[in-house]
């Protein structure tokens, strides 16, 4: 997860490099965190759902 925030949304908002499309916002960064967790298990369920391949992590990123 990639955080930071956004004056342009007045929020902070999490990418999901490795899944494409996955990202969320939050007006905390732990609001944002729980968002991003929820995206990410629909992001996975909808792929398992189309047959799709769920990338693996591609390690951990400490800062940004």
């Amino acid at each position: 997860m990639i955080i930071r925030w956004s004056a342009d949304d007045d929020a902070y908002v999490v990418d999901v490099p490795e899944l494409d499309g996955c990202m969320a916002h939050g007006s905390t960064r732990q609001a944002a965190i729980k968002n991003a967790e929820d995206a990410i298990k629909f992001w996975i369920t909808t792929a398992q759902d189309d047959g799709l391949e769920i990338p693996l992590p591609r390690g951990r990123l400490m800062f940004a």
